[in-house]
């Protein structure tokens, strides 16, 4: 994300070129926050990256990832904590700590970038953070309420300038209508019409919602413990499945349970999301932790069962279940990419997740308290005069201010 300027007598708008991953985990926030961006008065427009540094632009650096996890890269980078381990070498399951954090994190072996087995990728990383350190700053789909040790950390301790401006999506609140924004089709509309019409007629808090976002996938395996972690659940529950069009994994019984249609609905492929959690019959998320899910989630209130797969979405599992305390965990352990196998959670272990977080007790009513709390922060941060509100303003006025000082200099120069 960059910005560009001109000399003109007059005041301009600010100008914005917002170049996101190609990736819907990527492309899905950045439309949201350019949109933000624009409600303010900012113009957005195309520019050759290459030529950013010829003409003074400032670069912003946007990953998509909350301040926690940037946080946690960061202390595994600077400290190499898997060098202060060498006793568990051999265990992957050794719990490892990850320094100079605010609070206490401990992360599984396995779940760590391990410097000596993949030395190159190590250095991409290490690369990539210094170049973000150069940047003008860092924009995060988050808010302040949401991690406020984490944002101080950031500023603080790692010397790093960033602006949360989340969470976005509450900004766009019409992401999902129709489709818009979402490569939404017809047909999508008449999935979203569907399963919305589905919950309609379910009890408040009694669905719970499992999807794992558009890139993770699951063995055959994997999927049929889901099924059955969900059918001993006895809960209702709407199932979103990505990456395979067979049935053949399904265990007994499941099918005809779906053909019911009483407890369980399943979606293949695009799902309208944000609509699906706010609907007031949600009463639990089954999410990988990607950091979208983890932000739409907190928006509408509603707590989480973790199903952590890589990367930062263990970080953020993290701060879910440990230091919000609006989530459980279900177990997972490794770190694998979406081709790689991952190990199989026990159905078992799936239902006593989904139960402990749905059920009355007094650790789901904490939960659920929680969660709601951090929904009314949310849509407060947004607001005008909210932390998120003020951070766009912050960012944009000292924008404006660089430029003004570069039109300054170019005079200068030219006199």
């Amino acid at each position: 994300m960059a910005t560009t300027t001109r000399d003109e007598p007059q005041q301009q708008p600010l100008r914005i070129l917002f170049l996101p991953y190609f990736a819907p985990g990527h492309l899905i926030p950045a439309a949201d926050m350019a949109a933000v961006f624009a409600a303010r008065g900012a113009s957005l427009l195309h520019l050759v990256p290459r030529r950013r540094r010829a003409h003074g632009v400032p670069r912003l650096v946007f990953l998509g990832i909350s301040v926690f996890a940037r946080c946690c890269i960061e202390s595994t980078l600077r400290n190499n904590p898997l060098e202060a381990c060498p006793d568990a070498d051999d265990d992957p399951d050794a719990l490892v700590l990850l320094p100079g954090l605010p609070h206490h994190v401990e992360l599984r072996r396995r779940q760590i970038f391990d410097h000596g087995k993949r030395p190159l990728e190590w250095e991409f990383y290490e690369n990539a953070s210094a170049a973000d350190q150069r940047s003008f700053g860092e924009v995060f789909n988050s808010f302040r309420e949401l991690e406020p040790d984490y944002v101080e950390h950031l500023h603080a301790t790692l010397g790093r300038r960033g602006w949360l401006v989340g969470p976005v999506a509450l900004a766009t609140d019409i992401r999902d209508v129709a489709g818009t924004a979402t490569g939404g089709t017809s047909t999508d509309d008449d999935v979203a019409e569907s399963c919305l019409r589905w919950l309609d007629a379910k009890p408040a808090c009694s669905v719970v919602y499992v999807s794992f976002g558009t890139l993770t996938t699951f063995s055959p395996a994997e999927l049929a413990e889901i099924a059955r972690g969900l059918d001993l659940s006895g809960k209702n529950f709407l199932w979103v499945i990505s990456g395979t069009e067979s049935s053949e994994w399904m265990p007994q019984g499941f099918a005809e349970l779906l053909a019911r249609g009483d407890r369980g609905f399943v979606i293949r492929g695009w799902a309208p999301q944000t609509l699906i959690l706010k609907h007031t019959a949600l009463g639990g998320f089954v999410t990988h932790c990607g950091w979208n899910s983890v932000q739409e989630a907190v928006s509408a209130g509603v707590p989480m069962v973790t199903w952590p797969r890589y990367g930062d979405q263990f970080h953020n599992e993290k701060l879910v279940v440990e230091v919000l305390k609006v989530g459980v965990s279900v177990g997972a352990k490794d770190s694998a990419a979406a081709i790689d196998t991952h190990e199989v959670i026990a159905g078992e272990a799936i239902t006593a997740a989904v139960k402990r977080l749905m059920d009355d007790s007094e650790d789901g009513d904490d939960m659920r308290k929680k969660v709601q709390e951090l929904r009314a922060m949310a849509r407060r941060a947004v607001d005008k005069g909210g932390s998120s509100y003020n951070d766009v303003g912050r960012l944009m006025d000292e924008l404006m201010a660089r430029r003004r000082c570069d039109s300054v200099g170019e005079n200068v120069r030219a006199s």
